[in-house]
C-alpha cells in the first residue's frame, strides 16, 4: 500500500508544532495544509481547528507533528510524539528534521486493536529545496539500538517496535505543492487522453481541500491569535488597498445601476414601445438588439446576488472587461471623430459618395438595357425592368439630397452614441449601411421574386409535360392525366417564361451580387460586434499571465530518488489549452445570420428564394 503525503513547499523550515490537514476519504492520502507551531495549549488547538471546520466545511484534523531541530529543544520529537494521546487518530504522522541535514524522516504510528500506537518505520529523507536528500538509515530488528560509523560520518538506527516476521513495510511517497496556484486555480476536466481514473477521482480532492480551506490561511503572524500558523499567508495576507477599496464602492454603484436599469426594462416593456410595428423593427436594427444586448449583460454584472460557482463567477468577469474594453474603445473612437471636424469632412463626403454610387448604378442599368457582353435579351420586358430600377434610383437620389443639410448634424448625435462602447458605433453603422444601400435591397427584391416565380413556374409546368403534379397535402409528387386544352396552354407558357428567363436570370444575377457585397460587408461589422460582446478576456488574461489559475490536470517531476530513500515528486499544473479556454469560457450571444449550411445558402441562390442577413433573437448560440 502506498502512502501519499501532499506536503506544501511553505512549510519545509516552519517551525516545530503539529500537521494540521485531511485525509482523502477513500484513498490512502493525507493533505498537510498548515504547521501550528509550538508553544501551544492543546484545547485551544482543538477550539480553532473546531471553528475552521465549521467555516470552511473541510473535515481538518491534526494529521501528526513536525520537529524541526533547535537548541534547547532537544525533547521536542518525543513530546510532540506523545500529543498523539491527546488527539486520536487512527495513523499519526510523525516528521522531523535531523541536525546538520536537509532530508527529513518519517514515522507512521497506527493504532492496534487494543488502541495503543505501533511505530511502523519508514525513514524517508526528503529535500525541501528540491535537491537530494541523505541515505536514511536502516532500522534493526529485536529491539535494540546501537551506533555504527560509515564514511567517517555518524548514523542513527531506529528501532522498529511491533515488527516480526519481516513483513513488507508500506511505501511512502511526499507529494509537493505549492499551495499557493494550488488554491486559487480552478481544475477542469481533461477533454483528450485517457486518465488514470485512481488519480483523476483523487487531485479533485486534493485541489478542493486547499481551496476550500481558504479561512485557515486568514491567520498570519501579525494577528493577536494564541495560535501561530505556518502557511502561504503567514508572513501576510495578500491583498490590495486598491481593490478593497473598489469592492466597497462597488456596492453603491451597483445599486444605482440595478435602479436604472429596471427603469430602462420596465421603459422597454411598456404597451407604446410594444405595438407590432415597432416590436419588429426594433428586432431588425441591431442598434436596438445590441442594446437589449448590453442591458442583459450590465444587469447580470450587477445583481447583487454573489458569485459563488466558478463558472458564474467567471461570467461576471469576462462581462465586466468585455464592457469596460469597449467602453474605453468607443471613448477613444469619440476622441479621434471629434477631432479636428472630422465629423463635418465625412458628411461632406457621404453625399457625393450616395451619387456616385446612383451614376455608377444607372450605368449598369444603361449597359443591362442594351446587349450585355453580346447576350440577346427580350427588348420589353428589358426596357420596362430597366426603366423601373431607374426611376427608383431617382427617387433614392431625390431622397438623398433632401436629407443633406441635416447629414452633418445627424451624424454628431450619432457619433456621441460610441460613448456607450464600439459594438453601439459598429450596429450604428450596419443600420445606417442599410438604410444608404436600401434601394439595392429592393432591386435584389425585385429581381429574386420575378426570377423565383420564373422558375417555380417552369418546374411547375415541366411536371405538367410529364404527367405529374405537386400534391400539397401529402407534400410529394403524383400522377395527374391534363386533357388537351392544359396541355396546349401549359406548352405556350412554359415557352414564354423559357424565353424571358435569361433576361430575368440576368438581372436577378446582377443585383443578387450587389446585395452580397452589402450583406458581407454587413456580416463583417456583426461578426466584430458579436467577437467583442462573447470573447473571454478575463479568462484569456488568466490564461497569458497566470496560467494556474485555470489548471486542465498537473504534471509530476521526480525531485530526489536514490537507493534507500522515498520518492520525491514535485506537483506543476498544467495550464488549460487557449481553444478549451475560448470555448469553456465564451460568452453566450446571438447569431448574426441565419444557421444555413454553403449547400443551403447556394440552393436558396440558385433558386431565388430571399437571404435575410437580420438577427434573429429566438437564436441563441454558446
Amino acid at each position: 500500500m502506498v502512502l501519499k503525503i501532499f506536503f506544501p513547499q511553505c512549510c519545509n523550515k516552519a517551525d516545530s508544532g503539529l500537521l494540521v490537514g485531511r485525509w482523502i476519504p477513500g484513498q490512502n492520502s493525507a493533505v498537510v495544509l498548515a504547521v501550528i507551531h509550538y508553544p501551544f495549549i492543546p484545547g485551544q488547538v482543538k477550539q480553532y481547528i473546531h471553528q475552521m471546520r465549521g467555516q470552511s466545511g473541510v473535515d481538518l484534523t491534526v494529521l501528526g507533528s513536525w520537529s524541526m531541530p533547535k537548541e534547547g529543544q532537544e525533547g521536542m520529537e518525543s513530546f510532540l510524539r506523545d500529543l498523539s494521546t491527546i488527539f486520536p487518530q487512527g495513523q499519526w504522522l510523525q516528521l522531523s528534521r535531523e541536525m546538520g541535514k536537509i532530508g527529513f524522516r518519517c514515522h507512521v504510528l497506527t493504532r492496534d486493536q487494543n488502541g495503543k500506537l505501533v511505530q511502523q518505520e519508514k525513514e524517508l529523507k526528503e529535500d525541501g529545496e528540491g535537491k537530494k536528500g541523505g541515505k536514511g538509515g536502516e532500522g534493526k530488528k529485536g529491539g535494540k539500538e546501537g551506533e555504527g560509523k560509515r564514511g567517517g560520518e555518524k548514523k542513527e538506527e531506529n528501532k522498529a517496535e511491533g515488527e516480526k516476521g519481516g513483513g513488507e513495510k508500506d511505501k511512502v511517497i511526499f507529494i509537493h505543492y505549492e499551495q499557493r496556484k494550488v488554491m486559487l486555480s480552478q481544475l477542469h476536466p481533461i477533454e483528450n487522453g485517457v486518465p488514470d481514473p485512481q488519480t483523476e477521482s483523487q487531485l479533485p480532492q486534493v485541489f478542493g481541500t486547499v481551496c476550500q480551506s481558504e479561512p485557515l490561511f486568514f491567520l498570519d503572524k501579525y494577528d493577536d491569535s494564541p495560535v501561530k500558523l505556518t502557511h502561504w499567508q503567514s508572513e501576510g495576507r495578500e491583498g490590495s488597498i486598491i481593490v478593497e477599496l473598489m469592492k466597497q464602492a462597488s456596492t453603491p454603484v451597483c445599486l444605482l445601476t440595478t435602479w436604472i436599469l429596471t427603469l430602462w426594462t420596465s421603459l422597454c416593456s411598456s404597451r407604446i414601445l410594444n405595438v407590432r410595428p415597432m416590436r419588429f423593427i426594433s428586432s431588425k436594427l441591431s442598434t436596438c438588439v445590441q442594446l437589449s444586448y448590453r442591458t442583459e449583460h450590465l444587469q447580470t454584472v450587477c445583481s447583487p446576488t454573489r458569485a459563488t460557482a466558478h463558472n458564474h463567477f467567471m461570467r461576471k468577469a469576462n462581462i465586466f472587461v468585455s464592457f469596460f474594453v469597449d467602453v474605453s474603445l468607443g471613448l477613444l473612437l469619440v476622441s479621434w471623430m471629434y477631432r479636428e471636424n472630422r465629423i463635418g469632412k465625412l458628411a461632406n463626403t457621404l453625399v457625393p459618395a450616395a451619387d456616385h454610387v446612383a451614376k455608377e448604378l444607372e450605368e449598369l442599368l444603361q449597359w443591362l438595357m442594351g446587349a450585355p457582353a453580346g447576350l440577346k435579351m427580350n427588348r420589353a420586358l428589358d426596357q420596362v425592368l430597366g426603366r423601373f430600377f431607374l426611376y427608383h434610383i431617382h427617387l433614392w437620389i431625390s431622397y438623398i439630397h433632401l436629407m443633406s443639410p441635416f447629414v452633418e448634424m445627424i451624424l454628431w448625435y450619432v457619433g456621441l452614441s460610441a460613448c456607450l462602447g464600439l459594438t453601439f458605433a459598429l450596429s450604428l453603422l450596419s443600420d445606417i449601411t442599410s438604410l444608404l444601400t436600401f434601394h439595392i435591397y429592393c432591386f435584389y427584391v425585385y429581381g429574386a421574386r420575378l426570377y423565383c416565380m420564373t422558375v417555380y413556374g417552369l418546374s411547375s409546368l415541366w411536371r405538367l409535360f410529364r404527367g405529374k403534379k405537386w400534391n400539397v397535402l401529402r407534400q410529394r409528387v403524383d400522377s395527374c392525366s391534363y386533357d388537351l386544352d392544359q396541355l396546349f396552354i401549359g406548352t405556350l407558357l412554359f415557352t414564354i417564361l423559357l424565353f424571358l428567363l435569361p433576361t430575368t436570370a440576368l438581372y436577378y444575377l446582377v443585383f443578387t451580387l450587389l446585395r452580397l457585397v452589402v450583406v458581407l460587408f454587413q456580416g463583417v461589422v456583426h461578426l466584430s460586434v458579436d467577437f467583442i460582446n462573447s470573447f473571454p478576456l478575463f479568462a484569456m488574461g488568466l490564461r497569458l499571465f497566470r496560467s494556474y489559475r485555470l489548471a486542465e490536470g498537473v504534471k509530476f517531476r521526480v525531485l530526489c530518488e536514490e537507493p534507500g530513500t522515498p520518492l520525491h515528486l514535485m506537483m506543476d499544473i498544467n495550464p488549460l489549452k487557449v481553444s478549451s479556454v475560448v470555448q469553456t469560457y465564451r460568452t453566450p450571444t446571438y447569431s448574426c445570420y441565419p444557421k444555413d449550411s454553403w449547400l443551403a445558402l447556394c440552393k436558396k441562390l440558385f433558386l431565388g428564394e430571399l437571404i435575410y442577413p437580420w438577427k434573429h433573437k429566438t437564436t441563441k448560440i454558446d
